[in-house]
């Protein structure tokens, strides 16, 4: 049984009580067949209440597509001394799923259809996920939790909550709905922080939020401020920052699994996340538009310490640090300018031509710090990044940089289970002169914009601080952010990659 009383809650075993709801699952029409296909307990409903429920599916035009729903109110009957029913009380309507082919993708968005359709009720008992794999439980339940978000609002008015319980009727194994429970717990957490309005998020208020998380689950946390930062050479960050008066934070959350020696084929896997707090794009400064969704231009630092802080609870067999370089970029007396020559962490100069390319930046000092100190076996970076990403991509698929066929392998795999979709893009080496300055070591955004390719540029531009490690990098610009939502994804901050980078490490060899 799956609890959501407004947050996200814990499992529990199904105990008796008032039934709102009975949900079952009624899949799309098999090639040759135009009857839809009832599924598990559709036909022990139709028995037990003396009603063809496939026969109102098809009154009501129903199709059965994943993630569609169709609700029938009953008439609550009298009670009797008895029923054959494994629940006390009767439900006042019943819900058909549309579970499509029941895909896994299917199954997740039936779980989210779900969600939406309960809102408000008490307790809802479904089969729709009663003969599914483990895959495909595991999706329904995940749908369920992550379609039940509600964004932490000042406001009085917080919407419908979902229903209080979800009752899972067939054989669903305990370790299933946990490892839901555990994906959907590192989403909502990467959405809370996203969605936080940056009058709140500052790099010190982001900088105390994953020391108090760590603290929770027992991880090591080392927060550097702007002294430490200057001593260390963090030329990068420190410039970003410097226009802001919430100044600039270097986060670093260790997880170290238990037990020695580490166990056979146990990695260190360092994820650094981009987290500026708030992007005005400097001096070279936004239209007013495009600034008004850039508090979520943190999300890469929210997914790299939500998946660290999910690693441990997972108790995965890997090493796993999260860095966060968090800075404001703001416009101020002191903003770093076109034209500057900026010294990063490893000692390369960098000539800045646009400060609104700020995010590769903060990346290039966090990455040659952790290759400098961390020895990292793979070095993932995860970064809200460019907007060629998300205009070459849409708001479906990150954009997957590799040249590591197995890390590359692994990744898809993971957006497989999860839903959360990868490109595998190139790093076009003829585009690497494009990144060459007369008067430092390199230019962070190309000299020639007929090149095009921006998110290949920054990429290529981020490889120069990952000298011969197993490196992937993550450009989430498009599916970060959602303008509405849609299946188990939220409107605002959609809490991508957590699921995706959990799952991966939970599976790397």
């Amino acid at each position: 049984m799956v609890t959501a009383p407004g947050r996200l809650a814990d499992c529990t075993f199904l105990e008796e009580g008032e039934v709102d709801a009975v949900l079952v699952a009624v899949g799309a029409p098999v090639e040759g067949d135009d009857e839809l296909q009832p599924r598990a307990g559709t036909t022990d409903a139709a028995v037990r209440y003396g009603i063809d429920l496939a026969e109102l599916a098809e009154r009501a035009d129903f199709s059965g597509a994943a993630g569609t729903v169709h609700t029938i109110d009953l008439p609550r009957p009298h009670r009797s001394g008895r029923t054959t029913l494994p629940w006390q009380g009767l439900p006042s309507r019943v819900v058909l799923v549309g579970v499509g082919r029941e895909t896994t993708t299917d199954l997740r968005r039936a779980g989210a259809a779900v969600a939406r359709a309960t809102r408000g009720l008490g307790r809802a008992l479904t089969t729709v996920a009663a003969r599914a794999d483990v895959a495909g439980a595991t999706a329904f339940v995940e749908g369920y939790l992550l379609a039940s978000y509600r964004t932490p609002t000042a406001s009085a008015r917080t919407g419908t909550p979902p229903a209080e319980q979800l009752v899972l009727l067939g054989p669903t194994p305990d370790h299933v709905v946990e490892s839901a429970v555990r994906g959907a717990w590192a989403t909502w957490l990467v959405r809370d922080l996203t969605n936080a309005p940056s009058s709140t998020k500052t790099p010190g208020w982001m900088a105390d939020r994953a020391t108090a998380l760590a603290d929770v689950e027992g991880l090591d946390v080392r927060v550097l401020g702007p002294d430490e930062l200057a001593a260390g050479g963090f030329g990068g960050i420190l410039a970003v920052g410097r226009g802001s008066a919430s100044t600039p934070r270097l986060v670093t959350v260790s997880y170290v699994p238990f037990g020695s020696p580490p166990a056979r084929g146990s990695k260190h896997v360092v994820l650094v996340g981009k987290g500026i707090t708030y992007d005005t794009g400097g001096l070279s400064i936004k239209q007013r538009e495009a600034m008004i969704p850039m508090k979520t231009d943190m999300a890469g630092a929210a997914v790299a310490l939500s998946v660290v802080l999910s690693a441990s609870r997972a108790q995965v067999k890997h090493r796993v640090t999260a860095v966060l370089p968090l800075a404001e970029n703001h416009m101020g007396a002191d903003s770093y300018r076109p034209g500057d020559v900026l010294t990063l962490h490893d000692g390369t100069t960098v000539e800045i031509a646009n400060t609104d390319a700020e995010g590769r930046i903060v990346l290039a000092d966090a990455l040659s710090y952790a290759d400098a100190t961390l020895d990292p076996d793979v070095l993932v970076d995860v970064a809200t990044l460019t907007g060629a990403a998300s205009l070459g991509l849409g708001r479906g698929h990150a954009a997957l940089y590799t040249e590591d066929e197995k890390l590359r392998v692994a990744l898809e795999s993971a957006a497989d289970l999860t839903g959360e979709r990868v490109w595998h893009m190139p790093l076009v080496e003829d585009y690497e002169s494009a990144l060459d300055s007369s008067l430092a070591d390199l230019r962070h955004v190309p000299t020639d914009a007929s090149i095009g390719g921006g998110s290949i540029t920054a990429a290529l531009f981020l490889r120069r601080f990952v000298p011969g490690r197993r490196w992937v990098h993550l450009d989430i610009a498009g599916p970060a952010r959602a303008t509405s939502a849609v299946h188990e994804v939220s409107k605002g901050a959609s809490g991508y990659g957590a699921r995706l980078l959990l799952r991966f490490l939970e599976k790397l060899r």
